[in-house]
């Protein structure tokens, strides 16, 4: 079938075509079936050319190409359609061609049937989530989308979620990346079998279409990049094409959706050469395009150009070269797609459309071919690209889908010559940024390494190449191929030393370098990525014996390139002074294939190594590194800036140091083990330019390095050695120890959490190694060395996160300084692994004193390295050792504790290495007056160290001190005395370093180097290379020199005996152990690890001494008996005094110190009391009960700022410092104690109308229907949502001075997170955010005054003086026509808080404006401050106290405030609420029907919100009985609406019983006590209003049977009571200073009543307790009840219902909640990261979830923005009045905005390691975390965000 159709379309153009030319009009459909009809008999010519004709007219390329080209002008010339209709047309008409007449739709149906879907193959773009399952991948890159992820069954796997950067396909049900375990239910079945064949006839014109379509396509694609001369055309041509092909490449890439079926003919089509041939030979002469694919290659002439002196690297065979860097051919559409693709840049659309088609087999086999063959034209592409990062990215998302199958690897290996391709494409890319080298010889170097400033490696352009090497290196078989191609590898190492001796570091030594050049990190990146990456990925497959013959291969070949760069550069023997390069990816390929011949391939090491000559040469630049390091740290390179140090933290940072200082000290282990060990450590003090330190001399020159930076660089060269004789990373430790070793090291420097320790491991650095961080190996080392310790809070500290610290054995066992000073990156690592060190053996009693780095017994080496011992035991480190020990105990400058602990550990090392135990009878001390030149007999440290050294001739400057002596002085003994006594026996000090030659080690060191040359070089060689080592003249050979002898008489041991006496500053102190107890000698003790100070080290090495040979031993005792003499006591004495003295001076200088310190500790806490919400119960709240005086005193307070104290006065006012914010928390209260969920599923939403500000809407909007304005501004209170909410820090301070702090401020501009115009400011004593001031009122203390003392007034009298107290016109204390400052500032004040909070809060009556507005506000204020504080209190007040958790309350002063200005509006004394509570008026009948609107009846008044008007129009300071008044009288009300409510909850037979029940008792004397009588009254005093009549049967359904016994009626009525009891209670103890009592639940009640004067005093409690019996009635009970009922009557007679719904008063309100989060943080993300935004209906880039109402918003949405805020601040502020909380979805963290503010909070979801994943970077499951959950919902209930969160930033309303 398709050959007919490539023969029908390859056919002439039939001369007449059958359809009539407007045929196009016609019904497509019609015409589809027709020609398919045709094409399906058996003789389909006709048919085939009338299709043919067809397709040519429908796509003919003319005219939309014409309008692509030409832009609007065609546009315009082409008329109406412009050059979409055209497109649309021809699309629409491939459609109805390839249904073949049925409807498209159903045509994708029909296809889709006939899909083996066995392979997902979902492509996706850059960000799009998607999982990797460590457990089932079998190739790293391996990644799941989303649905396949979860259809499967990965409990328990290593998993991860991540973002995708460069875009990637799902592998579910491809068995070559993973387990088929990890199968999700739709690919696991092996659907092949049981899909029916596909019909002949339904994909038959598809056959036909397809090619002319493609055709079409490629034709586009030609015309659109017509190339102009100079440059490619621009972009943003490129961009309107493919915008114009948009729709076309979609067709394409819907049609691969559909499966299987549909994917084969598109194989076919694509990959069919003949179709090709057939359809391009017609068209080549119009277009002539091929003729530019040729030209493809033009930008490889320019390259020879660019360097002229660079040699061009010649490839191992030139025909390789040719055919790779080779024009391109095209013989399929696939190929000139693909050629199109790269072009283009990769346009997305085009690479989703090639990789959907990789499901089907055979086309993976040819797209993967195809790409290989234009990988030369990719890389071309890449480097002229302007946006190569996008571009690598679409490489990658193709790459790794192809190069990740090995089966597919290996066969485009074989028949493409893949590795040849790639090895050479990248050594063409990088031949393109070659400069000189400047390493060594400047003039003459020959090598040319990469140039780290260009854009090639700075952008990382090189990445894409290297991945995709990397990649195939993966693959064992691919990997082999290339270890035994020598040509290859030949290549390879030619590219690897492009790398060689880069980014070279010249050291400034005048000029601070102008400009940093930060081109380091391009180079540590490069060596990692493009030399080490691949390095390890052939190293993975070296693992076994007999893969030895590739190691040999790389060894050679690089050591080839060695020689070649040693060449090259010009080396012979000494490296260029002041220049490192940290670069030598050459060395470290060597060094990692001999140690992982020797240790996995068990190869001889020697059958690898070089000559001597050349392990001299190896070493150099290895060790010239590390003497760097020592110079960088010794800010020696100062002058370089801050990147050199940056240089060499990276160099050992944990991402290279296994690439990068791991091998370098390894092969610098190698060559210390192969050359002769007295060269070795000669030249290491060389290197370290520390040589002329080395000198028994007190004085001494250093030519080549400055005094300050001799220590530290001893130091370093010290440590140095240490570590490379104590480091057995490549030396024979297992995999295991290494990781555990590794981890101990990092544990120790600091707690760290688990992904911490995971970053800072190093891991093999080739991802497909399998050693991976979370491998089984990592936890189980992890829980061997550390606990876990959880995640702790502190309330209002900082959030930790779970973190790891070290086992007690390990610190014990296992800490090893050496390994931390191998990993620190910063040196302070050292210090603090030191320190928690310290803490540790004080804290577990094993060591007081300050501990030195413990001594640890080291792994045993491979056999291979046995020589590295011998550094230990040759005289040239000996002879320094001693010169040190001698120097210290002489106390010379320069020295330290850290050099001596070097030495001890150096010496101790060479104990426990020495060799066989030694003979004593060859040991026979040389004569006594041996010359002072020889030094030790002999190599061995055992008999060395007893060696006596008597007469040093040493070289020392004119002025030194030893050349004025003469010859050999007094006796040794005596000597040595003076010497002692005349230092103070103090520990070390730390002085700074200093030395000079001992005997000269570099010329020792040119001798043996000289000799080793002269055996290996011919004649001609050997004139040239002195002279290049005299280049730089040998250290020390400065003239005014002058030489000296001194006398010495030491040997090592009797230095150290000496050493312990002055350490413990005690003469005599060293007394050996053995003589005790033998044994210790037989079996020493000694553990292997073992901790202690310096002392301890010395009797340690003593014992090691004695105990390995007798000599020694003998020795010792002799020199313990000579050291002491007797010495005359009276001098003694004398030096004992001083000493004594000093003591004494010392121990008094302490305890006054200490006294100080506690006097200061105390100072800051009682100021941390006063400053931190703290409980003190002196000066709490300025207005305190002083009991003791009974006179009137006046409130005194401290100006935090001024310092003065005083009373608050009406010229110079004090005032709180005070927060004002809004607040909406009340609102949020909801009347059931199911908490809400967050929802995470479409059913779940959630509707705010069972919250308490709705319910109090609802009742305010009811009210104003039906009753009058400013009558129901009274009834209720505001302030459940955008109340303000007043809190102080407690401070007190003058307003004038708060007005020039304020002032300052403002001229301050460094302001952290406040605005000062918005009057913000922080408490200038506590910091605590305010931004307001509260004046104090005037006057006494309120407590013990008059107006406390009850008086015995009836209540009758009680109720006239609070009427005419209310009735009397408001007024500042003080005349108006004089204003106060204060006034001013309780206006000021006022206005503040109005301001808090917005508009619609404010206002809610009808007439805007109103006064009433005003009035309403105020109470409500007090409403919302009280409520706020019982819920601070838990809702209730049974825990008593003084006030809630340390809170200072401002509520007294408020309320002075709110009283000032509440009394300026006077309510007219007939609408006072006052009067109906307390007289009984004529009852009008006719007064309820002739006003427009009623007043509010007294029944659906708010009591507690008439207590607050009742109270704050009252003059201040209130009198205790008038209060208790009101609360009586307001009781009364409280109670009959408690009643009233209650029966109209209950069924019509509960309200007949009781109703009669009651008439009953109606006459018994405490009637009006008695709630049965009371009910009952009430219940048949509200039945003339019909209240109860229009009950349908649905009412008494809707309220659930309750069979209501007495006690149940208690308690209803008492919970109705409660409320008003409450904020009662707390009102009177902010008025009156009276403690709240503390009580069970089920008293509270009774207790509140008592406490607030409610119960009479001799109420007994026996019986159980009566509300009623708190009734105190003013007028009589029926009385005023019926007065009551009959308000309603009028009303319910007309609207019963809301007469019902209003008398219901819902009072039990539940504590507020945030939303209740789901277990599982995925269970958000997936609902919510995919869900639409309701405005604009896309899926926003932030999405984010409010926590308090569960909105969907979109975080820094564009589309949501109104009037210029965006969609977060504008929720905030409807929903929280400008506070809101919102998870940030993609982020897992929690964001709060706080009004023009805004911080992150930090997560309340972390993972199984108690660690956050910000971000999501990790992508681990996350689960919530409870306590922080609730720490969050405290913060928001207490309003404490501001205080506690410090990081605040401005939004600019763009959140």
């Amino acid at each position: 079938m398709a050959a007919a159709a490539a023969a029908a379309v390859g056919g002439q153009q039939p001369s007449q075509p059958e359809l009539p030319a407007p045929g196009l009009a016609l019904d497509k459909a019609a015409t589809a079936a027709h020609l398919k009809a045709a094409l399906s008999r058996p003789d389909n010519r006709a048919g085939a050319e009338e299709l043919q004709a067809l397709l040519e007219r429908v796509l003919s390329a003319e005219r939309p190409l014409a309008a692509a080209a030409g832009g609007e002008d065609a546009a315009a010339a082409g008329g109406g359609g412009g050059p979409g209709a055209a497109e649309e047309e021809a699309l629409e008409w491939c459609k109805c061609l390839l249904a073949g007449g049925g409807g498209y739709d159903e045509f994708c149906a029909a296809v889709r049937a006939y899909d083996p879907a066995a392979l997902c193959g979902l492509v996706w773009t850059a960000n799009f989530v998607a999982y990797r399952c460590r457990t089932c991948g079998i190739s790293p890159c391996m990644s799941l989308c989303a649905e396949c992820f979860h259809q499967g069954d990965h409990t328990g796997h290593d998993f991860n979620m991540f973002r995708s950067q460069a875009g990637g396909a799902c592998d579910c049900g491809d068995s070559n990346v993973m387990r088929e375990s990890g199968f999700c239910k739709r690919h696991q079945i092996k659907s092949s079998s049981n899909i029916p064949c596909v019909p002949k006839d339904l994909l038959m014109m598809s056959e036909f279409v397809l090619p002319r379509f493609i055709f079409c396509l490629i034709q586009y694609l030609r015309e659109g990049y017509n190339e102009p001369a100079a440059d490619g055309p621009s972009e943003k041509d490129l961009n309107k094409v493919l915008q114009l092909l948009e729709p076309q490449i979609s067709f394409l890439e819907d049609l691969t959706k559909m499966g299987g079926a549909m994917r084969s003919v598109l194989t076919q089509v694509l990959t069919n050469q003949q179709n090709y041939k057939d359809l391009t030979s017609g068209f080549i002469g119009a277009t002539g395009t091929l003729g530019q694919v040729d030209s493809s290659d033009e930008d490889d002439q320019d390259g020879s150009q660019g360097l002229g002196k660079r040699k061009r690297v010649k490839l191992s065979s030139g025909t390789k070269d040719q055919s790779i860097m080779d024009v391109l051919k095209h013989k399929s559409f696939l190929e000139e797609l693909l050629f199109w693709t790269i072009k283009y840049e990769f346009p997305q659309k085009m690479v989703t459309f090639l990789l959907n088609m990789l499901p089907d087999q055979e086309y993976k086999v040819a797209f993967t071919k195809t790409f290989v063959q234009h990988y030369a034209f990719i890389m071309k592409t890449l480097k002229k690209s302007h946006e190569s990062d996008t571009m690598s990215n679409r490489i990658v998302h193709i790459s790794v889908q192809l190069f990740s199958n090995e089966e597919l690897a290996r066969q485009v290996t074989e028949e493409c010559q893949l590795l040849d391709i790639m090895v050479t494409v990248l050594l063409y890319m990088m031949e393109s940024c070659l400069i000189k080298s400047e390493l060594q010889d400047e003039e003459n170097s020959l090598h040319v390494v990469v140039n780290c400033g260009e854009a090639l490696l700075k952008n990382n352009t090189y990445w894409p190449l290297v991945s995709d090497f990397i990649n195939i290196l993966s693959h064992q078989s691919v990997a082999k191929r290339f270890l035994e191609d020598h040509g290859l590898l030949v290549t390879w190492m030619n590219f690897v030393s492009f790398f060689q001796g880069m980014n070279l570091n010249k050291r400034e030594l005048n000029e601070h370098v102008e400009f940093e050049s930060q081109t380091y990190y391009a180079a540590f990146a490069a060596e990692l990525e493009a030399c080490a990456q691949p390095m390890w990925g052939l190293l993975s497959h070296c693992k076994v014996r007999e893969t030895q013959e590739y190691t040999r291969n790389v060894v050679r070949y690089c050591l080839e390139a060695l020689q070649d760069w040693f060449d090259a550069i010009n080396f012979v023997d000494e490296p260029a002074p002041n220049q490192v390069t940290f670069h030598l990816p050459l060395h470290r390929y060597y060094a990692m294939f001999l140690s992982k011949a020797v240790k996995c391939q068990e190869l001889d090491l020697d059958s690898v190594l070089p000559d001597q000559e050349m392990l001299m040469k190896l070493m150099i630049h290895p060790l010239q590194i590390q003497a760097s390091l020592a110079e960088i740290h010794s800010n020696m390179w100062v002058r370089n800036g801050l990147q050199i140090k940056g240089q060499a933290m990276t160099y050992v940072q944990s991402h290279f140091c296994n690439s990068m200082i791991d091998p370098d000290i390894y092969l610098l282990q190698v060559c210390a083990s192969r050359l002769d060990p007295d060269y070795f450590i000669s030249s290491v003090f060389e290197r370290f330019k520390v040589v002329d330190l080395l000198t028994m001399a007190s004085q001494h020159q250093n030519t080549v390095l400055d005094a300050e930076h001799e220590r530290s660089m001893l130091e370093g060269a010290l440590t140095f050695l240490v570590i490379l004789l104590s480091l057995r990373l490549h030396l024979g430790m297992s995999d295991d120890e290494i990781l555990r070793a590794e981890m101990v090291a990092q544990l120790c420097m600091n707690d760290r959490t688990h992904s911490s320790l995971l970053d800072l491991i190093p891991e093999n650095p080739n991802p497909k190694s399998g050693i991976i961080p979370g491998s089984y190996s990592f936890e189980s080392v992890l829980s061997a060395v550390a606990d876990f310790k959880a995640p702790v809070f502190e309330p209002g500290g900082s959030m930790q996160q779970g973190m790891y610290t070290p086992k007690a054995e390990v610190w014990d066992q296992e800490f090893d300084p050496v390994m931390v000073i191998l990993r620190t990156v910063y040196r302070r690592d050292v210090q603090s692994a030191m320190d928690r060190y310290t803490a540790f053996l004080k804290q577990s009693g094993k060591f007081p004193g300050n501990p030195w780095p413990p001594y640890k017994k080291r792994t045993s080496l491979h056999p291979s390295y046995k020589g590295l011992m011998r550094l230990l035991h040759c005289k040239t480190l000996h002879i320094v050792l001693f010169t040190l020990l001698y120097k210290i105990l002489m106390d010379h400058q320069n020295l330290s504790e850290h050099v001596l602990c070097m030495v001890l550990y150096l010496i101790e090392l060479g104990l426990e290495n020495s060799a066989e135990e030694e003979s004593d009878e060859e040991a026979s001390v040389g004569g006594p007056e041996r010359c002072h030149d020889s030094w030790f007999p002999g190599s061995n440290l055992v008999s060395n160290m007893r060696h006596f050294i008597n007469y040093v001739r040493v070289r020392v400057p004119e002025t030194a001190p030893e050349v004025k002596r003469d010859s050999p002085a007094s006796t040794s003994s005596d000597n040595l005395g003076s010497l002692q006594s005349s230092r103070r026996p103090k520990v070390l000090q730390r002085e700074n370093s200093g030395t000079a030659q001992v005997f000269s080690l570099v010329a020792e060191r040119r001798k043996k180097f000289q000799e080793i040359i002269n055996r290996s070089s011919s004649e001609a060689n050997q004139v040239v290379r002195p002279k290049t080592s005299s280049k730089w003249s040998a250290p020390g050979s400065a003239p005014q020199l002058t030489t000296a002898i001194l006398e010495i008489k030491e040997s090592i041991l009797s230095l150290l005996i000496k050493l312990h006496h002055k350490l413990s500053g005690k003469q005599n102190s060293y007394y050996p152990p053995w003589l005790d107890d033998i044994e210790i000698l037989i079996q020493p003790e000694i553990p292997k690890y073992s901790h202690g100070d310096g002392i301890t080290a010395v009797e340690r090495i003593l014992l090691k001494a004695a105990s390995q040979s007798r000599m020694n031993k003998r020795i010792i005792e002799e020199i313990c008996r000579k050291v002491t003499p007797p010495v005359p006591p009276k001098k003694v004495t004398a030096a004992e005094k001083k000493t004594l003295d000093k003591e004494e001076r010392r121990q008094k200088a302490r305890e006054r110190q200490q006294k100080l310190l506690a006097e200061f500790a105390s100072r800051q806490k009682s100021f941390m009391e006063t400053a931190m919400d703290v409980d003190s119960p002196e000066n709490d709240i300025p207005m305190e009960i002083t009991t003791a005086e009974p006179q009137v005193s006046e409130a005194v307070y401290d100006c935090v700022i001024c310092g003065q104290s005083g009373p608050s006065s009406e010229d110079r006012p004090t005032g709180l410092v005070v927060l004002l914010q809004a607040s909406s928390v009340l609102g949020q209260c909801r009347d059931n104690v199911e908490p809400k969920k967050l929802p995470i599923s479409e059913e779940e939403q959630i509707y705010p109308w069972d919250t308490c500000a709705a319910v109090h809407d609802v009742r305010l909007s009811l009210l104003q229907r039906y009753f009058k304005d400013s009558s129901c501004l009274l009834a209720v209170s505001i302030g459940w949502e955008g109340g303000v909410y007043v809190q102080t820090c407690g401070h007190t301070l003058h307003i004038d001075c708060h007005k020039s702090y304020m002032e300052s401020l403002r001229n301050d501009q460094v302001l952290q997170g406040f605005s000062v115009d918005k009057g913000e400011f922080t408490c200038p004593l506590c910091r605590q955010f305010a931004n307001s001031v509260l004046p104090c009122y005037p006057g006494s203390n309120v407590e013990n005054n008059p107006w406390q003392r009850p008086s015995n007034k009836s209540i009758q009298d009680l109720i006239k003086e609070v009427e005419e107290l209310q009735g009397r016109p408001g007024a500042f204390p003080v005349s108006i026509s004089s204003e106060t400052n204060l006034s001013k500032e309780m206006e000021s004040v006022m206005k503040d808080i109005k301001n808090t909070t917005q508009k619609k809060y404010r206002d809610y009556s009808k007439t805007p404006g109103s006064p009433d507005n005003d009035f309403l506000f105020m109470y409500s204020v007090a409403r919302t401050n009280l409520e706020l504080e019982l819920i601070h209190r838990g809702g209730n007040l049974c825990s008593g106290g003084a006030s809630t958790a340390g809170k200072r309350s401002c509520l007294n002063q408020l309320f002075h405030v709110l009283a000032l200005h509440m009394r300026l509006y006077s309510i007219d004394s007939e609408y006072n609420p006052w009067r109906k509570l307390t007289q009984l008026e004529e009852m009008n009948p006719q007064l309820g029907y002739e006003e427009q609107q009623p007043e509010v009846p007294i029944l659906y008044h708010d009591v507690t919100s008439l207590l607050l008007i009742q109270i704050l129009m009252m003059p201040q300071p209130l009198r205790k009985d008038h209060f208790t008044c009101i609360v009586k009288v307001l009781f009364t009300l409280l109670y009959t609406q408690a009643l009233a409510a209650l029966s109209v909850k209950c069924s019509e037979e509960d309200r007949s019983a009781w109703k009669h029940a009651g008439a009953l008792k109606k006459s018994t004397c405490d009637a009006e006590k008695s709630y049965e009588v009371l009910l009952s009254f009430v219940i048949s005093e509200l039945f003339k209003g019909k209240l109860y009549h229009e009950e349908g049967t649905q009412e008494c359904a809707m309220v659930n049977p309750i069979a209501w016994s007495p006690e149940s009626m208690e308690k209803c009525l008492q919970d109705f009571c409660l409320p008003f009891l409450r904020i009662t209670s707390l009102l009177q103890h902010h008025l009156f200073g009276e403690d709240l009592p503390s009580c069970q639940e089920e008293e509270e009640f009774s207790v509140l009543a008592s406490c607030l004067g409610l119960l009479p005093t001799f109420y007994q409690t026996e019986h159980p307790f009566i509300s009623a019996s708190c009734l105190d009635w003013p007028v009589p009970a029926f009385d005023i009840i019926t007065q009551w009922c009959f308000e309603i009557k009028s009303f319910t007679e007309r609207h019963a219902e809301q007469g019902k719904a209003l008398l219901i008063q819902e009072s039990k309100w539940k504590l507020p909640h945030l939303l209740q989060l789901p277990e599982n943080y995925n269970t958000i993300f997936q609902y919510y990261h995919r869900k639409t935004c309701s405005v604009c209906t896309k899926v926003p880039k932030d999405p984010a979830v409010c926590l308090v109402c569960g909105t969907f918003v979109c975080l820094k949405g564009l589309c949501c923005k109104q009037q210029s805020y965006c969609e977060c601040v504008l929720h905030s502020q409807n929903c929280g009045a400008g506070t809101g909380i919102f998870l940030l979805i993609n982020a897992s963290v929690i964001i709060i905005i706080r009004g023009h503010r805004f911080c992150l909070w930090g997560s309340v979801y972390l993972d199984a390691h108690g660690e956050e994943d910000r971000d999501l970077r990790r992508g681990k499951p996350l689960y919530i975390c409870k306590e922080r959950y609730k720490v969050l919902e405290q913060q928001w209930i207490s309003h404490t965000f501001d205080h506690i969160n410090k990081r605040w930033g401005p939004h600019y309303n763009g959140l």
